[in-house]
Formats: structure tokens, sequence, C-alpha cells
């Protein structure tokens, strides 16, 4: 069914109604800076988001892959034991939910490399409550070698997100930094890492 119009009110009516639109438009824009040009999406305020945390880990990640210490987990053939440790949520937002995806997200992109052996989740948070003691089984960064030796891992996988805020008059710019690292639990060496950010502003 083909609609028809005047040719003289609907232009006069549809002019108003963009005119009114525009003058209506005082709205802040928030925008995401991303080294990825095929990523649109517009954001919805300067906080951290998943889509930022999704797209710094596989920066991370691809990051990892071509390292030197991937190259001598292949040569070992699987024989290195892993574990990857919470990530510390050094920002003001309410991420750590996000932190646990993704470290099982972490988990399960090395345990599909082939690399390296895995130690469970399980047998980490019963170590921790071992180290820490079964009142007050929290992580704490401070402890990690020791959950690393006494686990028989020989590396760990850590990091943690971090931000800087920048603010005028009129504008604001945040920068979200992930940090990850590999660290060598006898020596204390941290064998990889690797930062990824993302800016995020409103103007």
């Amino acid at each position: 069914m083909n609609f028809r119009f005047g040719t003289s009110a609907v232009p006069f009516a549809l002019s108003a109604l963009l005119a009114a639109g525009a003058a209506g438009c005082g709205h802040k824009e928030y925008v995401r800076d991303s080294h990825d040009p095929s990523i649109d999406n517009a954001a919805m305020s300067t906080g951290i988001d998943k889509d930022d945390i999704q797209r710094m880990l596989s920066e991370n990640l691809n990051n990892l892959r071509n390292a030197p210490i991937m190259d001598l987990w292949r040569s070992h053939k699987g024989a290195d034991t892993v574990a990857v440790f919470p990530f510390q949520n050094a920002t003001s937002e309410h991420i750590d939910s996000q932190l646990s995806a993704v470290l099982s997200e972490s988990e399960t992109w090395l345990v599909e490399s082939g690399v390296v052996t895995m130690i469970s989740r399980e047998r980490q948070n019963q170590m921790i409550a071992e180290v820490e003691g079964s009142q007050h089984p929290v992580f704490n960064p401070a402890h990690v070698a020791q959950y690393g030796r006494q686990l028989g891992a020989k590396y760990f996988v850590t990091g943690k997100v971090e931000a800087s805020d920048e603010r005028t008059d009129d504008a604001r710019r945040v920068q979200y930094f992930f940090f990850m690292q590999v660290i060598e639990i006898e020596t204390s060496a941290i064998r990889w890492q690797h930062k990824a950010y993302i800016t995020k502003a409103v103007r």
C-alpha cells in the first residue's frame, strides 16, 4: 500500500520537527577511543564496561601468544604448571565480578593453548584458605609466592586495572589501563608483562 502526501505541508512540518530536535540537542557526548577501528559502539558513560575489559584482555592475550615465555612453555610441552590469581581492581569502578570473569577466560585461554598445565581454581581457593586462615580466606597479593609454592605452580599469571582521570571545566577524560604479568615463582622474575589501555571521554 502506497501513501502519498501533499508536497507543501509535509516538508514544512518535517523541517520544523528537525529544527526543534536540533535546538534540544544539548546532551553530553560520550566517546570511546580505541585501537580497533571496527569498534564503533557508542559509550554510555566514562565508566569502564564489559566491552572495554574484553578488548583490553584480548590485546593482552594476543601479546602473550607471541611472547618468549610462550615459546619456552611450548618447548617444555606442557610440563610447566601455571596458576591464574585474581586481578586487582585499582579503580573506583565496581568491576570485581567482571574481573572474576576475566580470570576464568584467561584460564580457559591457557588451557586451550595446550602449552601449560593449569592448576584448578578449586585447589587455589583451598590453598588461599590454608594460608590466610579459614576465618578470612581472602586472596592477598603479598602472599602469591607462598600460594604458588604450596600449589606446586612454577608460574602465576596476575594483573590489575588502573585508571587516570583528567577533568576540565567542560570535559572529562578517563584512561583505563589493564596490566597483565607472568611471574616465575621461584625467582619472582617477571617473565612477561603487557599493558593495554582504553580512553573514554565526555565533552
